[in-house]
């Protein structure tokens, strides 16, 4: 319906899935959140929490997950990556199904007990937030996961692309900083 023309993804109680294939930014999006010129730090608005993280390579397999929430799928390691590569080919198949071409794909996926916000980098790598469906902001939130990526990740000599990502490092410690930070102001 709406959203695959490009506009501004509603909620859908009770009907299918929405999302969102345009990058324009819309008045809506606008309003979800928040960048002060002063310390460009940005403030997602307060509603929501985050439940979880998934960071796929390019060939659609996982490279790190991690739960923020108790609110969050319980789901074991086979699981885990089951979903994982779901959220990839689902976000290729809506980049194949967009009236636009080119199309980025999904974007955004709202259902009846979360939201899903995609963001993929120039690299390849997909960065799936998933989120309380009263949530704002989750863009914001996974550009600064991904800068927190390229700033821990790819510069570490010892990475080697499209491998797992190692728990415990710089890059965690920082995500889990920033998660705590935005979950406080929610």
């Amino acid at each position: 319906g709406d959203c695959l023309r490009g506009r501004p993804a509603r909620r859908t109680r009770g009907r299918a899935p929405c999302w969102r294939t345009t990058r324009a930014a819309t008045p809506a999006a606008a309003r979800t959140s928040t960048w002060t010129a002063s310390t460009m730090a940005y403030r997602p608005a307060r509603e929501g929490n985050l439940l979880s993280l998934y960071i796929n390579n390019r060939a659609g397999g996982l490279i790190f997950h991690r739960d923020f929430s108790p609110n969050a799928a319980k789901l074991d390691t086979n699981e885990q990556m089951q979903l994982a590569s779901t959220f990839s080919g689902l976000a290729l198949i809506m980049g194949q199904l967009a009236p636009s071409r080119p199309s980025s794909g999904m974007q955004l996926l709202e259902a009846d007990g979360f939201l899903l916000q995609s963001f993929d980098s120039p690299t390849g790598i997909k960065f799936f937030l998933t989120a309380e469906p009263d949530a704002k902001g989750l863009d914001l939130v996974l550009r600064e996961v991904y800068t927190y990526y390229a700033d821990y990740v790819l510069k570490n000599p010892f990475y080697e692309m499209d491998m797992p990502i190692q728990k415990g490092g710089k890059f965690c410690q920082k995500l889990d900083r920033m998660v705590a930070q935005v979950q406080d102001r929610r």
